[in-house]
């Protein structure tokens, strides 16, 4: 993959998310205005199947394949699997907004996850030519493990639906089941890799090994936080009891070996750079913060039970962590450009996801007393409408004078 196609990749993958975020502003107008064209749960599907696959999967594919280039490690397969999956994402994008769950969007749904495992398999392969020594081959290596096992949830997502067999305890454990191992483990390790992987070209730089073994022991243990409401058996509440623990000591040691190493990791990029990275990991400080507090049943089952409280959960990971994380790893190695309007367009993205979050926030409290705060929703499409707009900016103006 030479610089050009390496370009182009990044390309779409802004461009995706563009896309993601246009479906967002049609979801939110249909929820503030009248608008009677398209159907709303077919959005929805359409909005989260394209975000997982255009978007995050798209990039780290690619960043993940840059990592082994890095290394000295090439493929003349990474690059199809990459373009293949870029074609899924698109149809899927395309046909779950037409028909939803039906033939057609199944179809691509099933064809991006078999090359989720052609990609895991070649990627493990070349992976075990980088250094031991190198902290990213753990980290990587869990991603695409759990990215496999998120796949098992979409399939029974997809019998029950093609079945007409839907027991509601069962399609929401199997969506659980998906958004779980899809955040919390292929998004999060494989993020982790690119972090790690990064600060290891640091000089005088030291890794901490327990943290990666801390959270890989707690991932699996952990889904059952996302399914507390589902009256557990006391023993198996223990689990993500013992996934809590060992979250927060992770987090401990991660946060320990940052402050401990301030001065030589703060060498990493510009004051922008280490802005929307450290916004990005405060998403994730509070994402485990509240992971910690559904641990007790009565918490549990009052995020639960509110659409919106969940909402920001999702987007709490997806945007304010998993997203700006990508984006101000792309400005850390040059992928985009310094430019001041590039540099603008992400600050007000920024701004925008976190603005995104206060509202829901606001929302998610006053359904616990079941207030009705005027005008959020509108308030919410405009926020959607300037981050869409802000991400277009950013599209336009990535690539100016970039360093790449």
């Amino acid at each position: 993959m030479n610089n050009k196609q390496l370009s182009t990749f990044i390309f779409y993958g802004i461009f995706n998310l563009c896309f993601v975020a246009l479906i967002g502003v049609l979801m939110r107008y249909k929820i503030g205005f009248e608008f009677p064209y398209f159907n709303q749960k077919n959005l929805l599907h359409s909005h989260s199947h394209f975000a997982f696959s255009g978007w995050v999967s798209h990039i780290l594919y690619t960043l993940m394949y840059h990592f082994l280039q890095k290394n000295g490690i090439q493929s003349n397969y990474i690059p199809r699997l990459i373009i293949a999956n870029l074609v899924c994402a698109f149809a899927m994008m395309v046909s779950f907004i037409y028909q939803g769950y039906g033939g057609i969007s199944i179809t691509f749904s099933t064809f991006s996850i078999l090359i989720s495992y052609v990609f895991t398999y070649i990627f493990l392969k070349e992976l075990k030519q980088v250094s031991n020594d190198n902290p990213s081959g753990n980290w990587f290596a869990a991603s695409l493990f759990f990215n496999v096992l998120s796949s098992l949830g979409t399939f029974f997502l997809a019998y029950m639906m093609v079945s007409k067999n839907i027991d509601q305890k069962l399609y929401l454990g199997s969506v659980y089941f998906f958004l779980h191992f899809q955040y919390n483990g292929w998004f999060l390790f494989a993020i982790a890799g690119l972090f790690f992987g990064k600060l290891h070209e640091i000089p005088g730089f030291t890794y901490n090994p327990k943290i990666f073994y801390f959270f890989f022991i707690s991932c699996i243990p952990a889904f059952f936080l996302s399914v507390l409401w589902a009256n557990l058996s006391w023993y198996i509440f223990l689990l993500p009891v013992v996934a809590v623990i060992l979250q927060l000591w992770g987090i401990k040691l991660f946060f320990e070996m940052v402050v401990s190493q301030y001065e030589t990791i703060r060498s990493i990029g510009t004051k922008v750079v280490r802005l929307v990275l450290g916004l990005s990991l405060m998403a994730l400080l509070i994402k485990i913060l509240l992971q910690t507090g559904s641990i007790f049943p009565e918490i549990s089952k009052l995020a639960f039970g509110f659409r919106s409280i969940v909402i920001a959960y999702l987007h709490l990971v997806l945007l304010a962590f998993t997203t700006l994380y990508l984006l101000g790893y792309l400005l850390w190695n040059g992928f985009i450009s310094h430019h001041k309007t590039a540099v603008l367009a992400l600050i007000m993205f920024c701004g925008g996801v976190f603005a995104n979050e206060f509202v829901l926030m606001i929302q998610g409290i006053a359904s616990f007393g079941y207030i009705l705060i005027p005008h959020l929703n509108e308030t919410l499409f405009g926020i959607s409408l300037f981050m869409f707009g802000s991400l277009v900016l950013l599209l336009f103006f990535f690539q100016k004078d970039r360093t790449l």
